[in-house]
């Protein structure tokens, strides 16, 4: 195994995940709430009266802040992140998360990060299920196919 060491990104993915798990904290002390995404996003559809703005102003920012971020750390052409894969695989893949977090009641946010902080032992066996599948699909991808 190799290391891409020109987009090894080690800062920017510490902040990152600093951010993730300031966030994490926050929801949980002011509000009691589990930062997992597909949770908030079930809690719109069908909205409740009451607990939807939060989580509408919640999934505006999941979506804006790919932009924002680019807009405040410009990346270079010669680093910036690129997708070696067709929209059709990336479909498919996104259909495949969705039943995978449905299926595992809940997704890697609220059991990897948030579940795992909390020692729940169900997180644990989800964690290592989501990465056990994970090292499988790339190798398979990769050296299989």
């Amino acid at each position: 195994m190799t290391i891409d060491w020109l987009n090894f990104t080690p800062w920017t993915s510490l902040a990152g995940g600093l951010l993730l798990g300031v966030a994490a904290s926050l929801l949980f002390i002011y509000s009691g709430r589990i930062l997992g995404i597909i949770g908030i996003l079930e809690g719109v559809l069908p909205p409740k009266l009451g607990d939807t703005a939060w989580r509408f102003s919640f999934l505006l920012g999941l979506m804006l802040s790919p932009w924002v971020g680019q807009w405040l750390l410009p990346a270079d052409g010669m680093h910036a992140p690129q997708i070696d894969a067709s929209w059709p695989m990336l479909v498919v893949a996104g259909l495949l998360v969705g039943v995978g977090t449905r299926w595992g009641a809940g997704c890697t946010s609220g059991h990897g990060i948030c579940g795992l902080s909390r020692l729940s032992l169900r997180s644990l066996i989800a964690t290592l299920s989501f990465m056990a599948t994970g090292f499988v699909t790339v190798f398979v991808i990769r050296h299989v196919i």
